[in-house]
Parts: structure tokens; sequence; C-alpha cells
């Protein structure tokens, strides 16, 4: 997929003014990255291919979840939990514990409008304690999965749909968190990167 592909993927899915917000977020994101390194400056020449792609395809992915909020865990420069904010409507919680990257997501969500929808909890998911169970939990290159599983278990309940984007080793994650965790597991194909997949899981729980 090239970036004007991308855009184009952005543009049909969504819409034009979507489109225009991601543009400015990745003008933030630019500005940002001389004060701090939030994503490779070489990764920035795929910008809407490797990040805001990347992050909109599981937005289809949780189009059966119920009512309350997407939890995006270590949400680092934004992707996907800004990403998706900034597409969907849907409360969206963005658990960071680098100090830095939580003042630059909550100054970004302002300066995009999304602070009404959008929330960046600062500390780990391991103490974050949600007044209701999360709809939907992304993370994206944060833990192997039987990890996360465990780090994010008292947020979720049989209702969750988790979405987690993996690279190569996807199978075998899925086959280690099988070991200690069962539910229903299905790998979707990345539309970004053909290597990669994500894991698409729902009662989740453990054995």
């Amino acid at each position: 997929m090239t970036e004007d592909e991308a855009r184009d993927w952005i543009r049909a899915h969504f819409n034009v003014s979507r489109e225009t917000q991601l543009q400015r977020f990745g003008e933030i994101l630019r500005a940002e990255s001389t004060r701090q390194n939030l994503i490779s400056a070489a990764s920035f020449d795929a910008l809407w291919t490797r990040h805001f792609v990347d992050s909109a395809q599981l937005i289809p992915l949780a189009a059966e979840a119920g009512e309350g909020a997407w939890v995006d865990v270590g949400t680092g420069a934004g992707m996907p939990g800004l990403v998706v904010a900034l597409l969907i409507e849907r409360p969206v919680v963005m658990v960071e514990p680098r100090i830095r990257r939580v003042e630059f997501l909550r100054a970004a969500t302002e300066a995009l409008g999304i602070a009404g929808h959008a929330t960046v909890v600062h500390g780990r998911i391991e103490a974050y304690q949600p007044k209701e169970k999360a709809a939907i939990v992304s993370a994206r290159a944060v833990a192997a999965l039987p990890d996360l599983f465990k780090s994010t278990a008292h947020c979720t309940d049989s209702s969750t749909i988790w979405l987690l984007p993996k690279g190569r080793s996807v199978q075998s994650e899925v086959e280690a968190a099988r070991a200690k965790w069962q539910g229903v597991f299905h790998v979707e194909p990345s539309i970004t990167s053909p290597e990669s997949g994500i894991v698409v899981a729902r009662k989740v729980r453990p054995r």
C-alpha cells in the first residue's frame, strides 16, 4: 500500500474531514518529533501506511462491540488510540506510563478538538481501574499475548473484544496464549503488512 492508497482508504472508509484531522495530527507529530522520539524518523515517509491506516484498520473489526469505552494500552505516540479517537465518536481511553508521552497525547487531543471523548491516563494498565469494563481493548507492540491478557483482565469482561496487532510471530503468540487463556481467537490479515496479523479475541478468561 502506497501513501496515496492509504489516504484513499481513509477517505473511502471515513470521510474527507477525518482525513483532514489525520493530516493535522501528522503535523503535530512532526513538530513534537523535534523534542522527543515518538516514531522513527524514517517512518514519517510512510506515516499514513505504517501508522494511520495500520491503526484505523482495527475499527471495522470492532463493529460488533457493545457500548462502552475503547481502551488502548501503551498508546505512546498515539497509535492506535489517538487515531481511533480521531475517526470515531466512541469514548477512547489511552493508558500510557511515560509522562512525556502523556503530556504530548493530552496536548494533541486538545489541539485536535477530541478531548471530549478521548481521555489520557498516566500509569500502567495494571493500576488503571475503569468505572465500567472496556468494550474494546487494543495494544500495539506492548507485550506478548499471555502477559497482555493478564495485565488487562481486570478491565474486561466476557463481552470485550480484543484487537491486538502483531508481527510475524502472531500464530505462535496465539498458541502460547492458549496454554493459559481460553477464548475465541482469530487472526485477521493486516492490510498494511502481509507478514503481520491482528489478533481478534473474545470471551477471554484464564484456564
